[in-house]
């Protein structure tokens, strides 16, 4: 339980996957560091597959790190490993759409 003169913040943790996002709402003491309000969040519960050692987190999309104290209403965001490099994948993207231009240009 926490000290009676100690001021409560809220702050929220955000976790995202494809087909699913889960924003939890908590109070914590001032000062809290954002690692122990994600552990308090319960979230690491609910998601086992978050890696608090390699997975990044944020706070409002940018990134932080887990020892940075947080403030009223900040929204922790934890972000998972990138599956694709976004440079390769528009490279291929730019080449798909290039190829059926130029299919389309032979059908005409």
């Amino acid at each position: 339980m926490e000290a009676a003169n100690t001021k409560l913040i809220t702050v929220e943790v955000a976790y995202a996957l494809p087909d699913e996002q889960v924003i939890l709402s908590l109070e914590v003491p001032e000062n809290t560091p954002v690692e122990q309000a994600i552990k308090r969040s319960g979230i690491l519960e609910r998601y086992p597959q978050i890696n608090m050692d390699s997975d990044k987190v944020g706070i409002f999309g940018k990134i932080c790190k887990l020892d940075a104290t947080l403030n009223h209403k900040d929204r922790i965001e934890i972000y998972r490993p990138l599956i694709a490099d976004p440079k390769e994948s528009r490279r291929q993207k730019a080449e798909m759409e290039k190829k059926h231009k130029a299919a389309e240009a032979a059908n005409d």
